[in-house]
């Protein structure tokens, strides 16, 4: 199976001037746990609510002042659309991560690929990446 088939293909965005409060807003009333960061129609960074509190609040950074882009994680592991979900899947485990940017042959961000999607399709799998992003942190 594509990974095409099982990732979300609605893709929440923050733009890297945006503040971490902003940011965490969304995240809030979406009720998810990331925003991929995108400067002029690319993909520049993922910005996670761990990265707000551990790498911006724990760190004394004020929500309010503080850029997504003084936090957020500018090296995103992405995988393509018509991958094979198996592949994804050992990428995630090998990465130590529960997201990844899917990306369509031409590069343009097409979805997101997380644990959550991987568990609809496999128990398995998604246990296997949940163990080894666990064993990261």
């Amino acid at each position: 199976m594509q990974i095409a088939e099982i990732m979300t293909s609605k893709i929440e965005w923050v733009s890297p001037d945006t503040t971490l409060q902003e940011a965490a807003r969304k995240m809030r009333d979406l009720d998810i746990g990331s925003l991929t960061v995108m400067e002029d129609g690319e993909l520049v960074g993922m910005i996670t609510d761990r990265d707000i509190c551990c790498r911006g609040v724990a760190d004394g950074q004020n929500p309010a002042k503080t850029k997504v882009r003084d936090i957020m994680s500018q090296d995103v592991t992405t995988c393509f659309s018509d991958q094979d979900i198996t592949d994804a899947a050992h990428l995630m485990e090998g990465k130590h991560i529960r997201r990844l940017a899917v990306l369509n042959r031409e590069r343009k961000t097409v979805g997101f690929l997380s644990v959550d999607d991987l568990a609809c399709y496999s128990h398995d799998l998604a246990g296997e990446v949940l163990e080894a992003s666990a064993t990261a942190h």
